[in-house]
């Protein structure tokens, strides 16, 4: 019996820490080493830095020892990221006094949540770059070879990295991550994206199918829509996504929405399976949902955090939906897409959360039965509003046992949910070897759920039609009976 393979999170523990690597330049001469931690952003936006700096001289190496430069890209969502880079930058200090002449800098979301507090506390840090200064790399880099630290941690209203082709680093040559948008303008009170990420703006999308087509002639075969918030991706032209009230009527008339996107996008290229992340119940509406029954390629499955059951906690956390109207469009969703998978983010233990909130959330994921779900005990980041309004009291204990409840109650629901594909046959996307078993194949069906099957004669990246015989409460086991049409 194999088992479980975990489900692809949008903070994947596996890919946490490992240095990118890709194509050696003949020309360069130096040497980069750069780590990313955090969601899948920052691993999107570290294939841009790599794409930058390959124009400057750095080929990208996987020993630290050897680096001219060494770059960790951050995360803030949680602690526990914050605390394992300081770790790491402990380690590099190390390096550096066997090889002084290496140079550090500090990117992404930590790097503009602390800003030049980082080269006052970090004595090691020579660089603080925000998530919209990447262009100005070279400068910067030219500032620290001059033996000056160097900063820019400025937040931009209309940098989308569009003009950028992404080096695709640690790439299974499959599935690709696609920027759509960047920042956020929801202010979930514990939520510290908006204050690093900055202001929502959304990518030109011929720059999206540009980037679409340039991986399916390269060999790619899925593609992942990525944003903060992907369901309030709104071109006119350019611009920031709360000031398209004041464009004119012209901008208006030609506006892509991300319905529309998600159309170009499966139109472009109909073989390539589309998914995207991650949305929100206040944006996401009727027409993503009519979009995706349109079109086969795009997967039949929506990340739709609710982060808690109860009306009460939703409106502290300044979620600007209610219970009834995340019902609602759980329903539609049914009605619309009756095979969609649904997954979740959950929070427990905010403050103020009652044993009746909880009960809450108990009885919401009842409702929907989720396929699968990421869930976390609420911990407090420092800049959110949470943190300065309000006092973290519910205490460690009574969290730890509502998650452990949360938990169990959504693999009870996964194991029902994976039961239902059983005895069905599905297309599913070779990723790569199983984990568990080197004479099995990994891939997902559409649903976005794990497959396991015998290689037979198939290889990465074929689409094969799976009978499923057996299944965990994360798995799906099965066995391969053709090529599906998508080949």
């Amino acid at each position: 019996m194999i088992k479980d393979e975990s489900v692809e999170k949008m903070i994947d523990e596996s890919q946490q820490g490992t240095p990118l690597a890709l194509q050696h330049n003949d020309k360069n001469t130096r040497k980069l080493y750069i780590e990313s931690y955090g969601c899948q952003m920052n691993f999107s936006d570290s294939e841009i830095v790599a794409s930058i700096l390959s124009k400057e001289g750095f080929n990208t190496t996987q020993l630290l020892e050897e680096a001219d430069l060494v770059l960790v890209n951050t995360c803030s969502i949680r602690e526990k990221a914050e605390q394992t880079v300081r770790k790491r930058l402990e380690k590099f200090n190390a390096v550096k006094k066997i090889n002084p002449g290496m140079k550090v800098g500090v990117l992404g979301c930590m790097a503009e949540r602390l800003k030049s507090k980082f080269l006052e506390e970090e004595k090691i840090v020579d660089m603080v770059v925000g998530p919209d200064a990447y262009k100005d790399l070279p400068n910067l880099i030219q500032e620290i070879d001059e033996g000056r630290n160097a900063v820019n941690v400025i937040l931009s209203k209309d940098e989308t990295y569009g003009d950028v082709a992404p080096v695709r680093l640690n790439s299974n040559g499959v599935t690709a991550f696609v920027s759509i948008t960047r920042g956020c303008d929801n202010m979930c009170t514990f939520c510290v994206v908006p204050f690093t990420r900055g202001r929502e703006r959304s990518r030109d999308p011929q720059s999206i199918l540009e980037e679409v087509n340039d991986l399916w002639e390269r060999g790619f075969k899925e593609v992942t829509l990525l944003g903060q918030n992907v369901d309030s991706y709104l071109w006119y032209g350019g611009g920031l996504k709360k000031d398209f009230e004041k464009a004119s009527e012209m901008q208006k008339a030609i506006s892509v929405n991300f319905a529309k996107l998600l159309e170009m996008v499966a139109e472009a290229q109909p073989k390539m399976r589309i998914r995207f992340s991650t949305s929100n119940p206040q944006d996401m509406t009727l027409d993503v949902i009519e979009s995706m029954a349109k079109y086969d390629n795009i997967c039949k499955y929506i990340h739709l955090p609710v982060q808690s059951g109860s009306n009460r906690i939703l409106k502290e956390m300044n979620r600007l939906h209610t219970r009834e109207e995340y019902f609602e469009l759980i329903d539609n969703i049914k009605k619309i897409i009756p095979d969609c998978a649904i997954s979740q983010d959950m929070i427990t233990g905010f403050p103020t959360e009652t044993e009746e909130d909880h009960q809450d959330t108990l009885s919401l994921m009842e409702y929907v039965k989720y396929d699968f779900g990421f869930m976390f005990a609420y911990s407090e980041r420092p800049g959110t509003l949470a943190e300065r309004k309000m006092e973290d009291d519910v205490p460690e204990e009574t969290k730890k046992r509502r998650l452990s409840e949360i938990i169990d109650l959504q693999q009870k629901h996964a194991h029902f949910r994976t039961q239902e594909h059983l005895g069905k046959v599905e297309e599913v996307l070779i990723e790569g070897p199983s984990k568990r078993s080197d004479a099995h194949w990994m891939g997902r069906n559409s649903q976005n759920t794990v497959v396991i099957f015998p290689k037979e004669h198939y290889q990465v990246g074929d689409f094969v039609n799976v009978k499923i015989n057996e299944c965990t409460s994360a798995t799906l086991i099965g066995e391969a009976l053709e090529y599906s049409k998508n080949n």
